[in-house]
This record gives C-alpha cells, structure tokens and sequence, in this order.
C-alpha cells in the first residue's frame, strides 16, 4: 500500500525548519497523484521562492496515498502522519486548493510553525482548528473552483477565537495562480522570512491588468488542472476541466484584446516559471512515513 511522506528538493546539512508544500487534489478519488501532475507542477515555482528566503530550511513536497479528498480527508491524515515523523522540530506549511484544507486541518500539530493557505478550500461548516502562528490566507477575487467568501468567513472565526490571521485577496486571479505569479511568489517568500503583513490587505490589479471575470481558454483549463475543492463551488470534483473557448464567468466585464494578449502572456510567464523551478530543483531525497507500511 501506497505511504505519504515528503519530497525533498532540498535538504541543507543540519537543518531544523522544513517548508513543505502541499498540492491540490481532488473531491473523491483513490488514484495515485503521481509526481507530473499539474496540481503538484504548480507549486514548484514556491520552492524556489521558499529557497531564496530560507536558504539554510529543507524544503519538500506533500506526497499523498491518494489524489482526492475523499469521505474521511485523506490528505489531512496523511499530512498529520508525516509530522508525527518528521526529522524536523519546526515545519511551515503552505498549501493551495485541496492542499490548503489539508495545512488548515493539521495546523494544530506541535511541530507546525505557520500555515499559509493559497486559494483554500474551506466549505461552509469547515471544524476549526486552533492554527499555530503565523497564519496566512490568500485567495483571488475571480476564483470560481474554491470560495474566496469562504476563507474570509473561516479567518473571521479563526479571529473570533483569538487567532491572529492575516488576509491578501489578489484581483483579477483566479484559482491556477497563473495571472499573477510574482505577487503569489512574493506571498510565499514573504511568509518563509517571517514578514508578511497583518490585518487584511488587497493587491489591486496593477497595469492594463483588470478584475474583468472572463478568462481565456488557456486560463479556463489552468483553473481547474490543480483542481481542488472543486465541487465546493458546484464543480465535478475532477482536477482537470472540460471547459473549452473563453469561459465567461457571472458578472464579467468587457475584456479588450490588449487585456486578453497581457493576460495571456502572464500565464506564458508563469508556465515558464513552472518549468524553471522544476528543473533547477529535482528530488533529491525521499521520505516516507512508516504508517501504512
């Protein structure tokens, strides 16, 4: 049977503190996610950013028995198994999507030292978890796979409870990530160092960037390929979609051609970006937990 652990691309001698990063997934599945999937690709580009921030931290990859969710939150259970075992006396955690669920469920863990949630997927009813600081959320006003609306409401109970938690809403990003790469990497190198903001704070669209909710073909496919809670917006739960052409979303603006070409480059830029990261920083070392062995 399949065990979780971590994908190590970096493992600097003597380190204390590990990032780790954890991927989307999907509603319900028990396939394998193996590595070349794009939900897990996508998060490369913030193992770079975690390096140059952290240069002395291990950093790794989430490794799940499973690609979704499922009945019993098979990602937090991993996820909770791995810090049971970790080599490590102090771990940050980042996660998007399905992975973002996953940091927020295990976020109590004693050996936990911050939870920064990309794009969450966080439904309504989600139990609350006594996070262990620092505590970051992050969501784009224009994702339509996980519930920007939701993260708010979960940070302003986290809040309610005395937990500290500092928001970043992105305009015009959507769930992929792919419109505004170096404000996501800034983000996460932000929150390795140890100095991102507080309070709750919104990066407006900047340049001929717009909050206009129409996406093109490319960004429509990106938006579900790291799939997550998708189904917590009235999806399929699949991590890649069947959408085709322009995806015109409720409430969408006009879109000139010129905001189409920039959009379109950005998500070039940050294809490339993807790719980069994920020859510079190849797995080096394996770790697996010795549950389910």
């Amino acid at each position: 049977m399949r065990r979780p652990g971590v994908d190590l691309v970096r493992h600097p001698a003597g380190a204390t503190e590990l990032v780790l990063l954890a991927h989307g997934g999907e509603e319900h599945s028990k396939a394998e996610p193996h590595l070349w999937r794009p939900a897990l690709l996508r998060m490369w580009p913030f193992a770079a950013a975690a390096r140059s921030a952290a240069p002395e931290a291990a950093i790794g990859f989430a490794r799940y028995r499973f690609r979704g969710w499922n009945e019993d939150g098979d990602p937090a259970v991993d996820l909770r198994a791995v810090l049971d075992e970790l080599p490590f006396e102090r771990v940050l955690l980042i996660g998007h999507s399905m992975g973002g669920r996953a940091v927020v469920a295990v976020g109590d863990h004693p050996r936990v030292g911050g939870v920064l949630a990309l794009a969450p997927w966080l439904p309504p009813g989600e139990p609350l978890v006594a996070l262990r600081p620092p505590v970051t959320f992050v969501h784009g006003t224009d994702d339509t796979i996980t519930d920007p609306a939701s993260t708010t409401a979960y940070a302003q109970r986290l809040r309610a409870t005395g937990v500290a938690v500092t928001t970043y809403t992105l305009a015009g990003e959507g769930h992929a990530m792919l419109k505004r790469p170096k404000d996501w990497n800034r983000l996460v190198s932000e929150f390795v160092h140890g100095d991102p903001a507080t309070g709750d704070n919104h990066l407006p669209a900047r340049g001929t960037e717009t909050g206009a909710e129409t996406v093109t073909g490319a960004e429509a496919g990106a938006e579900t390929m790291t799939g997550a809670g998708a189904g917590a917006r009235g999806g399929t739960g699949a991590e890649a979609g069947t959408g085709a052409g322009p995806q015109a979303v409720a409430g969408a603006g006009t879109v000139t051609g010129v905001q189409l070409a920039v959009a379109g480059v950005q998500v070039v830029s940050a294809v490339a970006g993807i790719a980069a990261a994920r020859i510079r920083l190849p797995v080096k070392e394996r770790f697996r937990t010795k549950a389910w062995g």
